[in-house]
């Protein structure tokens, strides 16, 4: 005998008996010999499976899933598909049209109970067959979904994660970058953001540039959740290139209100992100955005990160912090700033960006400063600025980008 799902020689043809027997049965089944008609149908599928006769049988196979939910037999349908998918040299084809059929019912069952049954017992006969992987990853992603809408977010996490769809060659790249990021999206529901940035780069962004309305829509999708991501590791930089991304988007540059929204993240992130090269040299390239002129209070902010000039955070406050915070007439404000504890998080951090640009700035013009003076420039008292600036500010930035700066306390 043959092993499951090898490719067989049709030896005898029944498709003639077929034919004749489907529609038997199905009046019979109509008449409430449901039992009666699938022992004909059985007994007709080992003849044509013997024979190898692989059309015959998946129609029987379809004919027998039918017929059991036609009559609303649910529990004669579960036993059948795995009685079906456990015959010893059944026919991979036959199998597949048979699931196929089975998984169209998932929506039409009567109840949860019904339906988590159904779903249960497909799963497990799809499990190790490669023919049907698309069907068992569809119906893990509509178990996730059901667990989901009940609170249950880890375990809904949890089965989703089971697939590894990347490996999947028969299915189409959109789709698997669907279902990643939907383990994703249950992943940060879940709050689990190591296994998030593990599954993350399992997409590539080279896919992005599809200029396919349906492609953009998922670029979109993906940024969303990466700088979801990226915000609760702190990661100012890299959220200010994914929304770089987002604002190049055919779909957002065509949209004023979102096209400037994307702009504004874009500057405030980068300005929030501490200084080195790659910060600096982006810093540089948004400034010379054509869509600049339209957010000049956004622009005059950035302008002062690019000048070699001490910033007073006092003076900042009063200019920009009506704007960044609450917005202005026909300038509405970002996320960025919001009053929650991440926003406000976000605005200490910018006063520590504050101060280390007017470090570097002194660093530009003075060889050797005191306490005093240095805490009169970055508009601070002198405790704060020993106690807070130097081990924060001056060990991680000074140590690494001035020379020759000395303090005298």
């Amino acid at each position: 005998m043959a092993d499951e799902g090898r490719l067989q020689k049709m030896e005898v043809d029944y498709s003639s008996t077929v034919d004749e027997k489907i529609p038997q049965c199905e009046k019979m089944a109509k008449e409430g010999a449901l039992l009666e008609a699938l022992d004909i149908l059985l007994s007709l599928e080992k003849q044509t499976r013997s024979a190898a006769d692989m059309h015959s049988t998946a129609k029987i196979l379809v004919a027998i899933v039918k017929l059991c939910f036609q009559q609303n037999n649910w529990t004669a349908l579960n036993e059948h598909i795995l009685l079906m998918s456990k015959r010893k040299s059944q026919l991979k084809q036959a199998i597949t049209k048979m699931i196929q059929e089975a998984c169209s019912y998932v929506e039409e069952t009567p109840n949860m109970e019904v339906k988590l049954k159904l779903i249960d017992t497909l799963i497990t006969v799809t499990a190790g067959k490669i023919y049907v992987e698309i069907e068992r990853a569809r119906l893990t992603h509509k178990l996730a979904t059901i667990k989901e809408k009940e609170g249950k977010i880890s375990e809904a996490a949890n089965i989703l994660q089971e697939l590894q769809v990347e490996t999947f060659g028969s299915m189409d790249k959109k789709e698997k970058v669907e279902f990643i990021m939907e383990q994703m999206r249950l992943c940060l529901a879940h709050r689990d953001y190591i296994r998030t940035s593990i599954i993350s780069k399992k997409i590539s962004t080279k896919y992005f540039e599809d200029s396919n309305d349906e492609v953009q829509k998922l670029k979109l999708r993906y940024y969303k959740l990466m700088i979801e991501l990226d915000l609760h590791e702190g990661a100012y930089l890299s959220v200010a290139k994914y929304y770089k991304a987002v604002y190049d988007t055919p779909s957002i540059q065509e949209d004023e209100a979102k096209r400037n929204e994307a702009l504004k993240c874009m500057i405030l992130y980068l300005v929030l992100a501490p200084h080195d090269n790659e910060q600096s040299d982006m810093i540089h390239r948004v400034k010379e955005e054509k869509n600049m002129e339209k957010i000049p209070r956004y622009k005059d902010l950035l302008t002062c990160f690019t000048t070699p000039e001490v910033m007073l955070w006092s003076q900042l406050c009063e200019i920009y912090e009506p704007t960044l915070k609450t917005g202005q007439p026909e300038d509405t404000p970002t996320d960025v700033f919001t009053a929650d504890e991440a926003g406000v998080k976000r605005w200490a951090d910018l006063k520590i960006r504050v101060i280390e640009h007017n470090i570097q700035t002194m660093a530009k013009y003075y060889t050797r400063i005191r306490l005093s003076r240095m805490a009169q420039l970055l508009d601070l008292s002198v405790q704060v600025s020993y106690r807070q600036v130097f081990p924060g500010i001056l060990e991680h930035t000074l140590s690494h980008t001035v020379c020759g700066f000395y303090l005298q306390i």
